[in-house]
């Protein structure tokens, strides 16, 4: 796994402040800094929410738990169950309710190739999805096979302050040993509060054009 820390506005801010220049000739060896009284009663607000890898680490592998817990749902009690699921999952997961997210799942094709919206998600996920033939009546992506592992393998991680940026495949395995790996790249966002949560998600199986 290659992983790039870029450069970002917020560490040049941070490097600029822990400089103090003087006046020519106002320096001197006696010159003493007070300490301002008060400063552990001072109330401190931090602004800082750069994204760490063990963050982006963590995030990926509840995306693995999240869809795992899709399949379970479904193998154990139906399209409602693993619906009520996938909506805490996808609400958890990703950051549709700030906007619109730039998600373009596997499988997708024609005008329902891009899920900008929370509804186009659920029914990726979970269904019903009839824009996929592959995808059974009121099933998605996490429910049309029982999956029962799902490792993140990282090709690229950058990390970029608030957000970090992923690439990789996504190995999944289904209850009768059959593997899917489709190829991912995920963008994170971490909010203020901490939270992390997917702005973009691109994926698709391996094309060979030969």
């Amino acid at each position: 796994m290659k992983i790039s820390h870029l450069p970002f506005y917020g560490s040049v801010v941070a490097a600029l402040s822990a400089v103090v220049l003087a006046p020519a000739g106002f320096a001197s060896p006696n010159l003493q800094v007070e300490e301002v009284d008060g400063f552990e009663r001072a109330n401190l607000q931090v602004f800082d929410n750069t994204i760490t890898l063990n963050e982006v680490l963590d995030a990926q592998k509840a995306w693995c738990a999240g869809l795992l817990a899709i399949s379970k749902a479904y193998q154990k009690g139906g399209y409602d169950a693993a619906k009520s699921v996938a909506v805490d999952v996808i609400d958890g997961a990703y950051a549709y309710q700030f906007g619109p997210i730039a998600f373009k799942p596997t499988y997708t094709r024609g005008e329902s190739t891009f899920r900008a919206d929370r509804a186009g998600a659920i029914a990726y996920f979970v269904g019903p999805d009839p824009s996929i033939s592959r995808f059974g009546k009121d099933q998605g992506f996490a429910t049309y096979r029982n999956w029962t592992s799902c490792k993140i393998v990282d090709d690229v991680v950058q990390l970029m302050g608030q957000t970090a940026n992923t690439m990789g495949y996504i190995e999944i395995v289904d209850a009768k040993g059959g593997l899917a790996r489709p190829e991912k790249t995920w963008t994170f966002w971490k909010q203020k509060n901490g939270s992390i949560r997917i702005i973009l998600h691109h994926s698709s199986l391996p094309f060979d054009a030969r």
